[in-house]
This record gives C-alpha cells, sequence and structure tokens, in this order.
C-alpha cells in the first residue's frame, strides 16, 4: 500500500489513488484521491476529489487502493458507498 501512495506522491500530474475508505463511524465509501505527504506512520494527507477538500486518512481503514491516471478522473469525482463486504489489500 506505501509503495502505491509514494508513487502517487511522486508523479502527482500522472497518478491518483483509488479506494475504499471506512471513516471514524464504520460509513465505507469509494473514493479518489491524490495523495499529498505521510503524517507519521499510520496516516496520510490527500486531496479527496470527490469532496474537492484535503483530508486525512487512517492507513488501516484504506483498502482496495490502486493506481489510476490522473487524466482519467474528473473533479468532482463521484463518491459512492462500499458495502459491508470491504475486502483487504
Amino acid at each position: 500500500m506505501n509503495r502505491i501512495l509514494r508513487r502517487a506522491m511522486q508523479d502527482s500530474d500522472r497518478y491518483v489513488i483509488e479506494m475504499d475508505y471506512a471513516d471514524a463511524k464504520g460509513n465505507r465509501t469509494h473514493r479518489f484521491v491524490s495523495p499529498i505527504r505521510f503524517m507519521g506512520s499510520y496516516r496520510f494527507l490527500g486531496l479527496c476529489l470527490c469532496r474537492e477538500q484535503p483530508r486525512q486518512f487512517q492507513l488501516s481503514r484504506c483498502k482496495n487502493i490502486r493506481l489510476v491516471p490522473a487524466c482519467d478522473v474528473l473533479m468532482p469525482a463521484p463518491l459512492s458507498e462500499v458495502g459491508p463486504e470491504l475486502t483487504a489489500v
């Protein structure tokens, strides 16, 4: 997971990430994020392309992370709910 995030951070003009995320209340969403930097060993700061705002994401709550070409994602990207069958990376 960290390798994918680093790649998107280093080449932010070419890549963003797509992931499923569970917030503190357990709500699960599918998001597109442009990672900015790590904030310690357990979270990162990123621009959520769905909410069009910077957000902090805990790594333990991120699932199904993958790199996507930035040119394929338009803001605002759709924010969709994810069912309870959230799978691990």
